[in-house]
């Protein structure tokens, strides 16, 4: 979570569980199959307006599926990405999107698949140069 914070984002969870649930999945430990200790807020979304507002919800069988959602300090969604439940989230993908998001709203430059902080975005008024020096 820290590398979250030190790019000025905070994670939330939400789930259609219980507080009581979340209480049990906490208390137990990830090498017995649990969350354990966790450093962010749990909501329980027990009425799943959350997730069906958010698009995750499977109406027929009362369960969300597994989502992602970086909003960005206006409230505007800059990315989604949903998974199946027998799907675990890529945290460092996470990351690097949330990255490129903040680098591209700062600086204007736009950034290509796979950029990452250590990788040269695009500058739009100068496209073709970065084309020539990395397109193959």
């Amino acid at each position: 979570m820290e590398e979250f914070r030190s790019n000025n984002a905070e994670v939330v969870g939400v789930s259609i569980d219980s507080q009581f649930s979340h209480l049990a999945w906490t208390n137990q430990p990830r090498n017995k199959g649990g969350l354990g200790k966790i450093d962010y807020p749990l909501l329980s979304d027990l009425t799943k307006n959350i997730s069906r507002d958010y698009g995750v919800l499977l109406e027929d069988k009362g369960i969300s599926l597994r989502g992602t959602f970086i909003i960005d300090p206006d409230g505007i969604l800059q990315n989604a990405s949903v998974q199946g439940l027998n799907i675990g989230r890529n945290i460092d993908e996470v990351l690097r999107v949330l990255q490129a998001n903040q680098h591209s709203k700062s600086s204007g430059e736009v950034c290509p698949a796979n950029w990452g902080k250590d990788k040269e975005a695009i500058n739009p008024a100068k496209a073709g140069e970065w084309f020539e020096k990395h397109g193959k």
